[in-house]
């Protein structure tokens, strides 16, 4: 059946733009207000939709955070491996550095991603939880090659990383949800640099 026009915009279109609203207006009631302080009734009056176009887009609440969790993380790895790529020829350190600005790029420039995808995103349920921890595995898989490519260049000593980079994991998290939302900013080179020295010496170390 033909996608019908209206006023010069397609169903499709128009269904797009208000996933859009809705995904924006989460970001800024989550981001700010945090999840649990978020009605669906307020995320629609912010987006300007009603409650049926908001379930014509989203099951639940839960679903339109875990959305918005899956669009800042696919931006993340997309820009962290497009870092160690551009960066493929570099010694370790420069890259680690590269991928860790791409990082902070992508989930932490706007305060309201960091907040949503460092501390909202927890303990909302198990459904939610599992979501998130499948996307941990994923960044842990990631590292984990990135880890057996140092030590094929001889800049790490073979070994298990699976703990190391659960533990990067964890260590990025807190220091980029810190420089985000600390009350007296920290310069961001602070931030990075601190990363990366954690980061090398996981790599690195026996």
């Amino acid at each position: 059946m033909p996608d019908r026009v209206y006023g010069g915009r397609s169903t499709a279109d128009r269904r797009a733009e208000r996933r859009r609203r809705l995904l924006d207006a989460g970001l800024e009631q989550f981001g700010t207000a945090g999840y649990a302080a978020t009605s669906i009734e307020k995320l629609c009056a912010v987006a300007g939709v009603s409650t049926r176009n908001f379930y014509e887009e989203f099951p639940s609440r839960e679903a339109l955070l875990t959305a918005l969790y899956d669009e800042v993380h696919e931006r993340a790895l997309r820009r962290v491996a497009d870092a160690f790529a551009s960066a493929a020829g570099e010694p370790l350190a420069r890259r680690v550095e590269l991928a860790v600005w791409a990082y902070i790029t992508a989930t932490a420039q706007d305060p309201r991603w960091a907040r949503l995808s460092s501390v909202e995103i927890v303990g909302v349920s198990e459904a939610v939880e599992r979501h998130r921890l499948a996307w941990r595995d994923r960044w842990v898989r990631f590292l984990e090659a990135e880890a057996r490519r140092a030590v094929e260049r001889g800049e790490a000593m073979s070994r298990n990383f699976h703990l190391s980079a659960v533990a990067l994991i964890g260590a990025v998290n807190e220091l980029v949800y810190h420089w985000a939302n600390c009350e007296h900013r920290i310069p961001v080179d602070e931030v990075v640099a601190e990363i990366v020295r954690v980061a090398t010496a996981a790599l690195t170390g026996p």
